[in-house]
């Protein structure tokens, strides 16, 4: 028995990496699931905007406001708007960081992207 002493710590300290990763990853997950659901949103609340004949100032402003919790910039939002009748389409790009540098360095730079079509009344 006292030759198997250290055994445990051994087998900690050689699990302890992997399962660091893996909450890392969870988490990365999370931040990017949110950040997929939250530009979503402001492009659809953006879309309403413009479905009812606002300035493009007042669609980029809806969805800057709709995507505070992850820092939406007015230069990551695209408006194309017509007259009464036609298609209003608001495009969100956002770039993520990883919180994990080795998951950041494998994937490389990733940019979501929605891309919402409402017509204009």
């Amino acid at each position: 028995m006292k030759s198997e002493r250290g055994q445990s710590l051994v087998e900690f300290a050689l699990i302890v990496p992997m399962l660091i990763f893996l909450l890392l990853g969870i988490m990365d997950f999370a931040r990017i699931f949110h950040a997929y659901l939250t530009i979503d949103h402001a492009g659809r609340e953006a879309a309403r905007t413009a479905s009812i004949g606002k300035d493009t100032s007042a669609i980029t402003n809806m969805a800057v406001n709709q995507g505070a919790s992850i820092n939406l910039q007015a230069s990551h939002v695209t408006v194309s708007t017509g007259s009464s009748g036609t298609n209003a389409t608001i495009t969100i790009s956002y770039p993520i960081t990883f919180l994990t540098p080795m998951i950041g360095n494998v994937v490389g730079p990733l940019t979501l992207k929605d891309t919402t079509v409402m017509r204009v009344e």
